[in-house]
This record gives C-alpha cells, structure tokens and sequence, in this order.
C-alpha cells in the first residue's frame, strides 16, 4: 500500500472542536444553544442508528437535539403539520427529515416545506439554487465533507482535474458546485459516461458516489491521485458475515493513488459534523451574526 490514508474520524473531530467553540459563542451571546430537530418516520434500522449517532455527537458540542419519531403510518398531510411547527419554534435553529421516507410520503413535497434557513441538510431548492450562483447558503453536508477531506491533502483545489463519478442531487451535483466554487475544472461522470475508467485516469481528484461497491478499479487511477469514496455499502462475506465496503476497490487502488478515504472512517463522519456545522451557523444567521467558518 502506498496511498497515504485521509483519516475522516481526526477531521471531523477537529470540526466538532470548533462547532462546540461556535455554540459557547451563541450560547453566551444570546443564552440558548443552537436547537436542531431531527424527523424519523417509521423505523428503518439504518436510519435509527444514524439519527442515533447525530444526538449523540449534537449533544457532545452542546447543540440541543429535539428528535421526533413518528410511527411508519403517519401521514403526509401529519408530517407536514410538523414541519410547519418547527419552522415556527423560535428553539429550533435546524430541521433534518431523516431519508428514505416511506413511499406513502412525497419526498419532494416534505424537503421544500423545510424552511430554507433551518435547512441544515442543505436539499431546499431555494438552497440547491443559491449554492448554484456561488451565494452564501446551507450546504449538503456529504459534499461539504468530501471537500473538507480533499482539502486536507489539497489546502488548493484551484486548477485541478476533478472527476466526481455520481450525478445525485445529493452528493454529486452539489459536489460539482462546490468543486467549481474553488476553482477545479469539474467532470460528472454516471452510467451513461463512455470509456468512464479513461474519464477517471484523467483526475487529480476522483470522487466515487454511486452505490456500486468496488465500481472504480487500480487502473481507472492516475497515479499519485486524491481519491474519496462516498460509498457505504453492506456486501456479505464468505463467511455469511457482512461487511461495509466503498464504490472504490480499497486495495487496488491504494497501490496506485496518492491519498485515499478509507471505508469506513473517511467520509461517514464527515457528514454529522458537517450537519452539526450547519445547524451552528443557520443558528447564527438567524441572530445575524457572521457565519463561523466550516
């Protein structure tokens, strides 16, 4: 193995230091701490575990966390009364309605009734659109992490070949304005890319997000380049256990790149510290104060 490993557990780490520095500074100024409200419908085990973990690491830098687990009948038109709700409470500074909702319920119609300044997941199209035309907004949390990372091999991305293999209007597309927003020349590669292993080899960043474990092989790699795998993936092994694996192949490419994300421990928990910075500056430009730099 050659490629040096970027350790997402020690960035987000240092992220979540200077969130909970953030909400002492909030706190202290207005006498409250920043309130963020997670919405769980139904109880998909997955989904439970990670609205588990965002409570847990909300409380750890003093963000109040208001969970609210509705059973897998409720209805839209319910869903959408407590929306409304919490986009009234003065308490609740970030609103995050925990996906996939079940399929009785309309994706579309619950994201955009989130109010867009507590939109801390960042999927309100007034938010998708101000981050499209560079002004300042509430980011995706994945791709705001998976630039955080490349910047911590990268403290530039000006100039450099980007290729995000993905085009989802979570990850990728959001990725692809932020990449441009530093200055990186950007390719959006998906399945309808021709010859994608040659599209690959021409990044100095390749960011793999498409739900195909192990799709971007040793040789779709340009030697010495930064490569973050996006993916999370429950494949078994042969011992009929199971295994979380990325889109990359880990060992192939670790001989050919120069920095890697490893799976699990790279973009995972970049993501709640992300959604916890979030939730810190909707918070603050709700006081109108500046917004702490990520």
């Amino acid at each position: 193995m050659t490629a040096k490993l970027i350790d997402g557990k020690a960035v987000a780490a240092e992220l979540r230091a200077k969130v909970a520095g953030e909400v002492q500074r909030f706190a202290t100024a207005f006498g409250v701490s920043p309130g963020l409200a997670v919405v769980l419908v139904g109880d998909n085990p997955a989904s439970e575990a990670y609205v588990g973990s965002k409570k847990k690491m909300a409380l750890q830098t003093g963000i109040q966390s208001f969970d609210h687990r509705l059973p897998g009948s409720t209805d839209e038109v319910e869903l959408l009364a407590l929306i409304a709700r919490l986009n009234s409470d003065p308490a609740i500074h970030g609103i995050l309605v925990q996906l996939p909702l079940p399929p009785h319920i309309d994706a579309y119609h619950v994201l955009t009734a989130v109010d867009p300044t507590k939109d801390v997941d960042g999927f309100h199209p007034a938010n998708v659109g101000r981050l499209a035309i560079g002004l300042p907004t509430l980011v995706p949390c994945t791709p705001l992490g998976c630039i955080m990372l490349a910047n911590s091999v990268h403290p530039s991305l000006a100039g450099l070949e980007a290729v995000i293999v993905g085009r989802s209007n979570i990850v990728g597309k959001p990725l692809a304005q932020l990449l441009i927003g530093q200055n990186a020349t950007v390719t959006v590669a998906h399945s309808k890319t021709r010859d994608l292993p040659a599209v690959c080899r021409r990044g100095d960043l390749v960011v793999a997000a498409t739900g195909r474990p192990g799709l971007v092989r040793g040789d779709w790699i340009k030697p010495g380049a930064t490569v973050i795998d996006v993916g999370i993936n429950r494949v078994a092994s042969e011992d009929g256990r199971h295994r979380i694996v990325g889109d990359v192949a880990f060992a192939e490419v670790c001989e050919v790149a120069g920095a890697i994300t490893p799976v699990p421990g790279g973009v995972g928990p970049m993501t709640i510290a992300c959604l916890l910075a979030n939730t810190v500056k909707a918070a603050c430009m709700s006081a109108g104060l500046p917004a702490p730099e990520s």
